[in-house]
């Protein structure tokens, strides 16, 4: 049967197209008709084979290119939308007949038929027609003639307008490196070859790079998607398309579970070398941009935090080296000055409080009750996430870096804008989390306004602790003593003697109100109740304490576990989901027993640790652990892993615990256990000097002094 394409530059005459379409039909024809025209321009039931408006087609490409096809004479207005038309470009292919309504359609019948060259390509119905007839009447003749024009001319693949001969050949190129190919191992092999062949132009190389490694994605070859975008790296001059290439390597290598440090250090030096070849030229943004991703690389929630260790805490120098070495780099951390030093605390009238955070107040709650009451202190809280003005600001990570290196002027406005009412009504801020909220109050200058920062544990494996103007700030406080040697180790302004007027740094406890913690035991199997509070992250490490409990009930199965609290979030990461896999794996054995019991999110934690005998930090790395200290004031036994982010170390948890709470191994959490509740009198001793020393070392009346001397004292 032959087949029709009428294209159309204008909405045609409903009269003329009914009759013509019955004409066609009538001589055993399919008829399709394309054109500029909105769809409802074209009554229904005419009998179509296909029906496509050039005009909606062109609305879903969005705005900017129906901008500019506008601009184009009529002619080329219907070409240009016919052109990247995937259901126009298909009716033409298998088109017998091209046909031309008016004038204006005339370019695009030319341009199909030259992709097309078995059409007919007329301009008016009449001549149309005749064609018809005419192969109908010649079946034979036209049927050789079709075969030996399958492909397009010569001339067509070298047009200076190539987009249709890009197609035929992109066509080829997808089909020949689809994921079915990259599933055999020839092809996979085939594809690595050509995309490290010598002479190759990098942007060819790069573009067939990402690719063939999309392809081997899909085609479950993941760890070949990672060689291939290594590969084609290595071989690009480029250095902008190289550092992009070891980025998307770096990154398509954690997407899969995996972590090559070699790869990911040399992909953020990539793209460390880069922002400082734009700072030397001036290029603010760009270095800006080259910084946020080598931090983003160096960074990577996978290997700080969904991991057993992490580089940054092993060797905090060796792993930052790259970064020290930058020249953008050191321009982003240089001192940036403050016009004044802090005030002197006020007399004669209350000390003007603004307590701040990004989004996170669950550690405020009682320095804000406590500041509320106080007659010496008038307090305001400001969350950065509820304000409209600076929720946005605060977001910008690479905004900020391009502002502390010479750019983006206009964020400095604005955050001077949103921020100097807060800072001239304020005589202290102090900031809770080492993060954006941290960063965007010291873009501006504070003057007189004393900065108080507080780190816990989590900023210090970010890229935030790097973009704080750290001249601009006065007091640091840690949670713990091992948390200020590691952020010392990172950052340098922090570090005495070299930086003599860094802020002052400040170890407190966290504030909590331990007392309402302090209920008797309920059910006569507390004594081997073993509690778990949190285990929503891989650093909780809760296989670790599942192994406890195998080595427990190996000697007494009355020991099991009870886990307080969410459990992890397997979206996080592939390798939390990784880790996730297996621990769901030991539950699946052990919950069936009864050995273990998920209680999840609870709003009463006192009350869940009433029938907890035992407490257990199973951690890789902890800032103070509140929930074991919570769990000792209960009546529960302390037993604490020797975290390991800060073993060996000149402070960790044997220096923040006392020395029999913490062991070292499975091992010895379970003969500590077994020791200590072999009978009701030793359990009850034991955990009742645990809980009076955690009353009397952490509970907020007595870490409250050290806040006050903090910030009343100044």
């Amino acid at each position: 049967m032959t087949q029709v394409l009428l294209i159309a530059g204008a909405p045609p005459q409903e009269a003329v197209l009914r009759a013509s379409v019955e004409q066609f039909r009538a001589a055993g024809a399919t008829v399709e008709l394309v054109g500029l025209f909105a769809p409802d321009d074209i009554e229904p039931g005419l009998g179509l084979a296909g029906l496509r408006s050039l005009k909606a087609a062109a609305a879903d490409r969005g705005k900017a290119f129906e901008k500019r096809v506008a601009k184009l004479s009529a002619p080329r207005r219907v070409w240009a939308s016919a052109e990247r038309d995937r259901q126009v470009r298909r009716a033409g292919r298998r088109a017998h007949v091209l046909v031309a309504l008016d004038a204006s359609a005339v370019y695009a019948v030319w341009r199909l038929a030259q992709l097309n060259r078995k059409a007919h390509a007329v301009f008016g119905i009449a001549p149309a027609l005749k064609a018809v007839e005419e192969r109908r009447a010649r079946p034979l003749h036209h049927a050789l003639r079709d075969a030996a024009r399958t492909v397009p001319t010569p001339a067509t693949v070298g047009r200076s307008t190539r987009g249709a001969a890009r197609r035929v050949v992109g066509g080829a190129l997808r089909r020949a490196s689809s994921p079915a190919v990259m599933r055999t191992t020839l092809g996979a092999r085939s594809w690595r070859g050509v995309v490290a062949a010598p002479r190759v132009p990098d942007r060819l190389r790069a573009k067939l790079a990402r690719r063939v490694s999309l392809s081997m994605a899909k085609g479950g070859r993941k760890a070949g998607a990672t060689l291939v975008l290594g590969d084609a790296a290595r071989r690009t001059t480029d250095r902008a398309l190289r550092a992009a290439l070891l980025a998307e390597a770096a990154r398509a290598d954690l997407a899969r579970g995996h972590d090559d440090p070699a790869l990911r250090r040399s992909a953020y030096e990539a793209a460390l070398a880069l922002a400082d070849r734009r700072h030397a030229k001036g290029d603010a943004k760009g270095a800006a941009a080259s910084l946020s991703s080598a931090l983003a690389l160096a960074f990577p929630r996978a290997v700080h935090f969904d991991s057993l260790s992490s580089p940054l805490a092993a060797d905090p120098a060796g792993y930052l080296a790259p970064f020290r070495a930058s020249t953008a780099f050191q321009a982003l951390t240089a001192p940036r000055g403050r016009t004044a030093p802090a005030a002197p605390v006020p007399a004669g009238r209350p000390l003007r409080l603004l307590v701040t955070t990004y989004s996170n107040a669950n550690f405020l709650h009682p320095i804000r009750e406590r500041y509320a009451d106080h007659p010496g202190v008038e307090i305001r809280f400001l969350d950065l996430k509820e304000d409209e003005t600076l929720r946005p600001l605060a977001r910008g990570g690479q905004r900020m870096m391009e502002h502390a290196l010479g750019g983006a002027p206009a964020l400095g406005e604005q955050a001077e804008a949103a921020l100097r009412p807060h800072l001239e009504w304020a005589d202290t801020v102090f900031v809770d989390w080492c993060t954006n909220a941290a960063a965007l109050f010291t873009l501006v200058d504070p003057g007189t306004t004393r900065i108080v920062v507080r780190l816990h544990s989590y900023e210090a494996f970010t890229l935030w602790p790097h973009l704080v103007a750290w001249d601009r700030v006065d007091d640091v406080v840690f949670v713990g003593d091992h948390l200020r040697d590691l952020a010392v180790a990172c950052l340098p302004p922090l570090a005495a003697p070299e930086a003599p007027d860094g802020p002052a740094l400040h170890v407190i406890a966290n504030a909590m109100d331990l007392e309402r913690f302090r209920r008797e035991k309920t059910g006569a199997d507390a004594r081997f109740t073993v509690g778990l509070i949190g285990a929503g992250v891989v650093a909780k490490d809760p296989r670790w304490a599942v192994e406890v409990l195998r080595l427990l009930r190996e000697h007494d199965e009355r020991y099991r576990l009870v886990v307080i609290g969410d459990g992890l979030d397997r979206k996080a990461s592939p390798a939390a989901r990784a880790y996730d896999d297996l621990l769901r794996k030991d539950l699946a054995e052990l919950e069936p027993t009864g050995a273990v019991r998920l209680l999840g999110r609870t709003e009463d934690v006192p009350e869940a640790l009433t029938g907890v005998g035992v407490i257990l930090s199973s951690s890789v790395r902890e800032s103070f652990h509140c929930g074991l200290v919570e769990g000792a004031v209960s009546g529960a036994l302390p037993v604490v892993r020797d975290w390991p982010f800060f073993a060996g170390k000149e402070h960790g948890a044997r220096t923040l615990f006392p020395a029999d709470w913490v062991v070292a191994t499975p091992r010895e959490a379970a003969d500590r256990v077994l020791a200590l509740t072999a009978t009701e009198e030793k359990w009850r001793k034991a955990t009742a000097d645990a809980a009076e020393h955690a009353l009397t070392t952490w509970d907020w009346p007595v870490i409250a002094p050290g806040f006050d001397r903090l910030l009343l004292e100044g």
